[in-house]
């Protein structure tokens, strides 16, 4: 998930940023370091977002399927065995 999310982001940060630049006249060289530096900021924060996303989701399922799994084995425990 993480690299989906930097996928996304990152270009999204260097379109803005380009267009930014071209709306207000910005310089060349100026606009395409800015553009550069928004799209690896921008992937980094998306990468580390989506690792964690993917990771809270994954623990919050294996907690619900542990859980889920313990009621079923408790219902369904034979009497007098362990």
């Amino acid at each position: 998930m993480g690299r989906k999310y930097a996928g996304i982001l990152g270009p999204l940060a260097c379109g803005m940023i380009l267009a930014r630049g071209l709306l207000h006249g910005g310089g060349f060289e100026a606009t395409l370091l800015a553009a550069s530096g928004g799209l690896f900021l921008f992937a980094l924060l998306g990468y580390v977002a989506g690792q964690l996303a993917d990771q809270f989701v994954r623990e919050s399922v294996r907690t619900q399927f542990q859980a889920a799994l313990a009621d079923w084995e408790a219902k369904h425990a034979q009497p007098g065995t362990t």
